[in-house]
């Protein structure tokens, strides 16, 4: 029997030395299979890595339910991200979204040599920036509906009791927010004085914020390579001093939020 095959693209990068096929040497992609390079146009400086992955998991239907299996979607992410990093050691990469697939190389290297001249200019945007995450996390004390019983005070009725302890617990939450809103800002101030772009995006709930807190910051700074250290050093730093605040800083990362090359979708996909 004869699996079909479809074409995964991972990123476009420039390579005009020609020694980007040796970083992926031996390197597994997505469903284990080799990482190889499309080029376009006379010199061929700007590449897509691709790679063969079973047609049947990335049809449509198939691919809609593979996103809602998590095991699978970490698996297919942990591959993709090992090759845009493997060539963000080497070069500058413009990230291609998860799971874009074409038909075949062909559709790859007809894409590329429509599109070379703006992908060739993002990349010269980007060359020698990296991509770096801000998480803020506000830890405040949970608004139940019904909340623990409030510590007798003599002085007061159980009713006034009551009262009392829902007001105090509401100012804890209250206190929490203004504290986190004010690491916000300083963090901000701190980031902007290093980077050069910023993506704000949604803000992580479910699966995706794990561990303790709400997750109420979820920013991508764009920061010139040489100011990368200084930037994790001082965004921690503004973050200092406030309890039931925590702050999350990654990175270097390749430029994954600041790639968006312009019509970049396939131009005809095997899954959307």
């Amino acid at each position: 029997m004869t699996t079909e095959s479809v074409t995964y693209a991972y990123a476009v990068a420039q390579d005009p030395d020609g020694s980007l096929e040796e970083a992926l040497t031996g390197l597994p992609g997505v469903a284990d299979g080799p990482v190889r390079l499309v080029r376009a146009g006379d010199r061929g400086e700007v590449v897509v890595a691709v790679g063969a992955v079973p047609e049947q998991d990335f049809e449509e239907t198939a691919l809609r339910a593979h996103l809602e299996d998590l095991d699978w979607l970490e698996s297919v992410a942990r591959a993709h991200h090992r090759v845009i990093e493997a060539l963000a050691a080497r070069t500058t990469v413009l990230p291609l979204r998860l799971a874009t697939v074409y038909l075949d190389d062909a559709r790859v290297r007809q894409m590329l040599d429509t599109r070379q001249e703006a992908f060739a200019e993002r990349l010269s945007d980007l060359a020698a920036h990296t991509e770096w995450g801000v998480k803020i996390y506000v830890e405040a004390p949970a608004a139940t509906a019904r909340p623990a019983e409030p510590p007798a005070d003599a002085d007061l009725s159980p009713g006034r009791a009551y009262l009392s302890h829902r007001k105090a617990q509401r100012h804890a939450r209250e206190d929490a927010y203004r504290d986190a809103e004010e690491v916000a800002r300083r963090v901000e101030d701190a980031a902007r004085g290093y980077a050069v772009d910023r993506v704000q995006h949604r803000v992580q709930q479910g699966e995706l914020a794990r561990g303790p807190g709400e997750n109420i910051i979820n920013d991508a700074y764009l920061v010139p390579l040489e100011h990368g250290e200084s930037f994790r050093a001082e965004v921690s730093r503004a973050a200092e001093g406030s309890s039931g605040v925590r702050v999350e800083v990654t990175g270097p990362w390749a430029p994954y939020s600041f790639a968006t090359p312009p019509e970049a979708e396939p131009l005809k996909r095997a899954a959307p």
